[in-house]
């Protein structure tokens, strides 16, 4: 049968490679850093870096000088930018989407998690793992960010994420969160997404698990929780995982904090810690869950292997990340269904560049 998979060819980075235009890359961090890697390996030249007006300030950057986007037109003219950071202010958003009006634009995908590429040689060698995953999929929306963000990955065109996105009230709805639930929220952070489950449960739940292996976020998240002030909820400062152990972290700020083992190498206490880590299903005792979120910055499978009883015994409502990893858009839907097939799966795309709130959702109607 026919799949979306088999009639595309489109690729950023070939088409990086045989371009004329100069390249300018947008953006400062992690996020340009592994982008330049990319063209490196692939023999790809940047011309410029540049950054919104209000960040520069004649410093440099990967050994360029940081510019404005004036600065760029009246010296390149016309040229392909390519964002290197990540956002979902509202602001940002259409500032970029402005600028994709005048020049050519795209969003490169790398995994924020993981080695290799998303590119056309990674979809077609697991085109049967997605194919699977499309046939699962629950309804027509999920099908099409299945779809899109795969095209997205590919082509570094964000017109195919805008196309699918959804605002995220629809997550709750197809969650259909109660006032009786049994949160665990795995991958915490300071607690955002837990104030997000109160606000839409109005302060009415059963019990809250929170883990946060990241000491800062952890003790921003509770001070939060304190001034709730409830015994119902029990913060954990350690990490998901499919045993418990402790593993090397590294510390990063905010978010992007993750497991990241480095064998042989002595540890650098300003970037790596030992953390605690903690399988679900200890952690629950055998008590059942109703609702788990799992954002765990790369270490989904694990934290999901580790909650393996629970979700196959209770069946708890599901949200995960699906963008770390190159692997995430594929495995995970099939774990979990391997798991527990009672559930229906879906997928959703909240407004962010670049794909980094794709998620699945797992329930059982």
């Amino acid at each position: 049968m026919a799949f979306f998979l088999d009639d595309i060819n489109e690729c950023l980075w070939d088409y990086l490679k045989s371009t004329d235009k100069k390249i300018v890359l947008y953006g400062m961090g992690n996020g340009a850093d592994k982008i330049k890697s990319v063209l490196d390996e692939r023999g790809i030249e940047i011309s410029a870096i540049m950054a919104s007006d209000e960040f520069v300030r004649g410093h440099s950057f990967l050994g360029y000088k940081v510019k404005k986007l004036s600065e760029i037109e009246e010296e390149f003219g016309d040229v392909i930018i390519l964002v290197c950071f990540g956002t979902q202010i509202p602001e940002v958003m259409e500032h970029i989407y402005g600028i994709s009006q005048k020049h050519e634009l795209y969003a490169p995908n790398v995994p924020v998690a993981g080695e290799g590429i998303f590119d056309l040689e990674f979809a077609k060698a697991h085109r049967d793992e997605f194919k699977k995953v499309y046939d699962l999929l629950a309804d027509a929306q999920s099908k099409k960010v299945f779809e899109n963000v795969i095209r997205y990955k590919l082509s570094g065109k964000l017109s195919y994420l805008v196309d699918a996105e959804t605002e995220r009230d629809e997550n709750f709805e197809l969650l259909n969160i109660g006032t009786e639930e049994t949160y665990v929220d795995l991958g915490a952070y300071d607690g955002d997404t837990v104030i997000e489950f109160l606000n839409e449960t109005t302060m009415q739940f059963k019990k809250i698990y929170a883990v946060e292996p990241d000491s800062k976020s952890f003790r921003k998240m509770k001070r939060r929780l304190y001034m709730i002030g409830s015994a119902l909820i029990e913060a954990y400062n350690c990490g998901a995982w499919n045993e418990d152990t402790s593993v090397v972290f590294s510390l990063r700020k905010g978010r992007g904090s993750h497991a990241e083992p480095e064998k042989g190498k002595p540890l650098n206490p300003a970037r790596f810690q030992e953390v605690k880590m903690i399988k679900v299903d200890t952690m629950l005792k055998g008590e059942s869950a109703s609702f788990i979120k799992i954002d765990t910055e790369g270490a989904e499978e694990n934290a999901i292997l580790g909650a393996k009883e629970t979700i196959a015994k209770f069946s708890p409502k599901l949200e995960i990340a699906l963008y770390h990893r190159n692997e995430d858009m594929y495995k995970i839907p099939l774990l979990i269904n391997s798991i527990n097939r009672k559930y229906k799966l879906y997928m959703r795309h909240n407004p962010y560049i670049p794909d980094w709130d794709t998620n699945l959702f797992a329930v059982c109607k």
